[in-house]
């Protein structure tokens, strides 16, 4: 993890929100950040929405009963934002741009400026940010980006570098993290850097890690429908295979039992070296139904036959 404290932190002032939140989220697909701050009982309005896949925004009107239009970030302007009233209201705005460009599953073409790479929509940003400043207008008081740990990889530290150097340039003290989600209470090996910036010198502490206590046999349903099983050569390869190595002991498929749970084994879902598994990997967009030939992407759950 990346600990971004410093001498200057305890000088400053803890950060703390006493103003209702108008909430804005630039590359928002179905509005996760929002569904955070709904679970946690934030005080906050859906204020404005970007997000240009017209799915991704057909699920967010569904989710959160909103109904905002589809928009690209490349034709909004800051005026679109309607950023006014900070006195009354507290800005976050998200701008949690695309990591196909930057993940250890892509092409890693980068972030740079003018690249034209989707991860490199980063600019978009700055761009606005520049035009409020420009005009004089109010920035948001609060910033947060959540992205894959190569945003601020060798390849991709100058560019990250660059934006926090802009982001200070405004006025912003930024904090940034990579924490995982197995650390968190979830059972998924999920690494993601987390960051936030806050107008003026305020301090902050990311949250420290909660032992995990639920593994991912406690997530499994009971009575799963047949569309979400698969038999082909491949699945059935995997599953001859963690019973050579042991991961299934032969002598346990016949075993009757009255727990559909005990019938069911999450493994590491490579063919190369599987393994239970008690934390979930975190499936990538080029994952093939959760069976991977790379050991860090795969999962699967095997269910044995019960006669």
């Amino acid at each position: 993890m990346n600990e971004q404290m410093n001498m200057f932190d305890f000088m400053r002032k803890p950060i703390s929100i006493n103003k209702k939140i108008r909430l804005i989220e630039l590359f928002a697909g179905y509005g996760s950040q929002a569904m955070a701050l709904e679970r946690i009982g934030a005080d906050f309005e859906h204020y404005k929405v970007v997000e240009f896949d017209k799915y991704a925004v057909a699920s967010y009107n569904a989710i959160h009963n909103t109904d905002f239009p589809v928009l690209d970030i490349t034709k909004i302007h800051a005026c679109d934002l309607e950023i006014c009233d900070t006195d009354d209201f507290t800005y976050l705005l998200t701008y949690s741009f695309p990591c196909t460009d930057l993940s250890v599953a892509g092409k890693q073409l980068g972030m740079s400026k003018g690249s034209g790479t989707r991860s490199g929509l980063l600019w978009e940003v700055e761009r606005i940010l520049r035009e409020i400043t420009d005009s004089n207008g109010e920035l948001p008081q609060i910033l947060f980006m959540e992205n894959v740990p190569q945003v601020h990889g060798k390849k991709n530290m100058p560019d990250f570098q660059r934006w926090l150097d802009f982001l200070e340039s405004l006025g912003y003290t930024n904090y940034w993290q990579d924490l995982n989600a197995k650390d968190y209470g979830i059972a998924q090996n999920r690494n993601r850097c987390f960051m936030f910036s806050f107008l003026e010198n305020f301090s902050y502490r990311f949250p420290e890690p909660i032992e995990l206590k639920n593994t991912m046999k406690d997530y499994l349903e009971s009575d799963v429908d047949e569309k979400y099983y698969i038999n082909n050569e491949k699945a059935q390869k995997l599953i001859q295979t963690l019973i050579d190595n042991g991961t299934l002991p032969q002598q346990n498929l016949d075993r009757q039992t009255d727990r559909q749970t005990d019938r069911q084994t999450c493994v590491d879902g490579s063919i190369c070296e599987p393994r239970k598994r008690e934390v979930s990997n975190c499936i990538t967009a080029r994952q093939d139904r959760g069976i991977s030939n790379q050991r860090s992407v795969g999962n699967c759950i095997v269910e044995r036959n019960v006669h």
